[in-house]
């Protein structure tokens, strides 16, 4: 293998890494945040790339289906948090599993009845559907980057919301005190409501920003959500640096076990579970 190649499966698995991160920061956030185990968060990942291909076509541009799909997400995610998930903060994790549970099944009839059970394609804006040259016979797509760049500054976002403004303050107090945090005056129904509708809007817009390069199908879901929980494990449970930091590990293994090891590379990312959970069993970080 040369050093382009090498580059290739780098940057292919750093680009996985952090599209893995926006979906599982959402998810570590519910979960660590406000306790809730939310099988469902996958289909929020499929929601949104079934979004940006039919508003791509509608509206015939890819920027303003992004534009108009994440939206449209946060109300998605602030009526279910009203609606249903309110009423599980203070009940049995099975009670959690269940409902969840149950909207998997709901979503995917719905994607049925809406958009039917055929794969999809989503065109790659013409902007950025060149590529780098690395060598005179390889290259490297330039959309692939952006997706790359996109996540890492949404990475630098969330961190400075969580860590440096007054309402990441209460975020993080709320998800250590709930009841001390009400009886200060903070609306904590609100606050729950917007945490959960961030993290829906996460997973929405990896699915929309990832509908290019991965197409559009059913049940597409459901293997970002087992991996999702992977990365909740491996990075620490409510922690939004482990996250990042486990979601990239999960790339690099998937990749370059797909290019080494090929044979072995299904299993390589829960190995490398069973490794950390061996060494660290509360994962890479604490909550934080």
């Amino acid at each position: 293998m040369d050093f382009a190649f090498v580059l290739i499966q780098l940057l292919n698995g750093l680009q996985y890494g952090l599209l893995l991160f926006l979906v599982a920061s959402g998810l570590t956030l519910v979960f660590g945040i406000m306790g809730i185990v939310n099988l469902a968060h996958g289909s929020f990942y499929m929601i949104g790339a079934y979004l940006a291909w039919s508003l791509a076509g509608m509206l015939d541009s890819f920027a303003a289906a992004i534009l108009l799909g994440v939206p449209l997400t946060v109300v998605l995610g602030m009526g279910l948090e009203r609606l249903l998930f309110q009423h599980l903060y203070h009940r049995d994790h099975l009670y959690q599993v269940l409902l969840t549970y149950g909207l998997i099944l709901v979503f995917e009839e719905l994607r049925s009845v809406i958009w039917g059970d055929d794969v999809h394609g989503v065109a790659v804006p013409a902007l950025l559907s060149g590529s780098i040259p690395l060598t005179d016979n390889l290259s490297y797509p330039i959309y692939r980057l952006v997706i790359s760049g996109f996540c890492l500054l949404l990475a630098a976002a969330l961190y400075w919301l969580i860590q440096k403004t007054r309402l990441g303050m209460m975020i993080r107090a709320g998800s250590s005190n709930r009841e001390m945090v009400q009886a200060l005056g903070i609306n904590i129904k609100m606050l729950y409501t917007l945490v959960f509708a961030l993290g829906v809007a996460l997973a929405a817009f990896a699915g929309m920003i990832a509908a290019p390069v991965s197409s559009v199908y059913p049940n597409m879901g459901a293997q970002v959500l087992i991996i999702c929980f992977v990365v909740v494990v491996i990075g620490g449970i409510g922690s939004v640096w482990g996250a990042l930091l486990a979601s990239i590990l999960i790339g690099m293994t998937d990749t370059f076990g797909k290019v080494l090891l090929p044979e072995y590379a299904g299993m390589s990312t829960y190995l490398l579970m069973v490794l950390v959970l061996l060494w660290r069993p509360e994962g890479l970080f604490k909550r934080g």
